[in-house]
């Protein structure tokens, strides 16, 4: 039972899903931390990124359609209660509400234009390092199955198929599209989306500069300069790493040891407007991991900047002191933000269809699975009286308030 907490908070039912030899299943923790100890460190209930019930027991409820005040109507009158609802996007936000909501009872159809499931989270999968995003796909892809969920894949559905559909709710979680790099030379050749990289699998040249040192642009990092076997992918293979001695033959096993890391892909470049730490935003508890994992592969962080324009010579750029640079790099991956994707949700509303945003449809930033998973639970738990607008999220604790003043005040 060692190091099972965080296990436990991702499902609680774990032994005995496996006792009774449903490991399928289990819901496995991706060891992320972002809702576990990333919100201790902020005051903030824990939870969990793939199971935001954990911690909210009593808070988030996912009460069948036929465990209500309408018990009787439904018996009466068919499921009264029941909706028939559409859910376009199968990224985390459209699987979290679409296993959610069959759970309760309610009619789901998933719609989404590729052929399998995931969304964004299939790049995600495959970043050295969160190989576990692999089993999150898993367990909704197993849900959806014994939950009742239809599943239409490799479709592409519009308003009128909505509306011809009779559902009596949409909800939309079609995610997010890159935003795109605003300079003279945007469209050149050399330019790509990290779209392009993870998921088009655009050959890369060997030396690169990535615009947008958020969460994304980490990722790409560490797809770019990795090579052969990941750390993760083997307790071997993380000592070497880490320099970990597995042989205790020094004191606490990393006395003296150094990291043996291959050397690096690429020759790459991690660049920021901003003139603050690279990957301020990442979590508590693994930001200085990410930032020491590159660090180990030569990547240049190089913050402050404002980028001029790209052409044959590479990526032209003004530094932090006012000085005009050139990178001659053979790629420029951007990595500089997202914008929401809500094209049906107009012609949707226009024909009198009650339309829901969830995920990076109703809110772009960062790609935040925390927070898709969660707007998806939290409205599934609630479909039959929800409003288009309610707030999907946890309330702030006292503690979390008390914490976020005093950080500001020391800002």
């Amino acid at each position: 039972m060692v190091s099972m907490a965080r296990p436990f908070l991702a499902d609680p039912e774990f032994l005995r899903k496996t006792e009774e030899g449903r490991v399928d299943e289990i819901n496995t923790c991706i060891g992320c931390n972002q809702a576990c100890l990333d919100h201790t460190f902020k005051g903030i209930t824990a939870s969990c990124l793939v199971n935001p019930r954990s911690g909210y027991e009593t808070l988030l409820k996912y009460t069948p359609t036929n465990d209500n005040l309408f018990s009787v109507l439904n018996i009466l009158f068919h499921d009264v209660d029941v909706q028939r609802v559409a859910v376009v996007g199968s990224g985390p936000a459209g699987l979290s509400f679409s296993t959610t909501a069959a759970l309760r009872g309610h009619e789901v159809t998933l719609f989404d234009q590729a052929d399998v499931i995931g969304g964004q989270f299939n790049m995600a999968k495959i970043i050295p390092g969160k190989e576990e995003f692999h089993e999150t796909l898993r367990y909704f892809e197993k849900q959806l199955k014994l939950k009742g969920v239809s599943v239409k894949l490799g479709r592409r559905v519009d308003a009128a198929d909505l509306v011809t559909g009779a559902f009596d709710k949409v909800v939309i979680a079609t995610g997010v599209v890159p935003r795109s790099l605003n300079i003279p030379g945007a469209d050149h050749p050399k330019v790509l989306s990290y779209i392009d990289v993870l998921k088009n699998k655009v050959s890369v040249g060997k030396k690169v500069v990535i615009i947008g040192a958020g969460g994304i642009g980490f990722d790409v990092a560490e797809f770019l300069t990795h090579e052969g076997e990941s750390a993760s992918s083997s307790v071997d293979a993380f000592a070497r790493e880490w320099g970990i001695d597995t042989n205790n033959s020094v004191r606490g096993g990393v006395a003296g040891i150094k990291p043996n890391i291959p050397p690096p892909a690429r020759e790459v470049y991690l660049m920021q407007r901003k003139s603050t730490k690279h990957g301020k935003d990442l979590g508590k508890t693994t930001g200085w991991v990410h930032r020491l994992s590159l660090k180990h592969r030569d990547v240049k962080m190089i913050g402050g900047v404002t980028y001029d324009k790209v052409d044959d010579a590479g990526l032209h750029y003004t530094d932090q002191k006012g000085k005009r640079q050139v990178l001659d790099v053979e790629n420029v991956v951007v990595c500089a933000g997202q914008v929401p994707l809500r094209e049906l949700e107009k012609p949707l509303q226009e024909r009198g269809i009650t339309v829901f945003r969830i995920g990076g449809a109703d809110e772009a930033g960062e790609l935040d699975a925390k927070r898709a998973i969660d707007q998806g639970a939290r409205l599934a738990a609630t479909i039959e009286t929800a409003t288009p607008g309610d707030p999907l999220k946890a309330a702030s604790t006292l503690s979390a308030k008390f914490i976020e003043f005093i950080t500001g005040f020391q800002k």
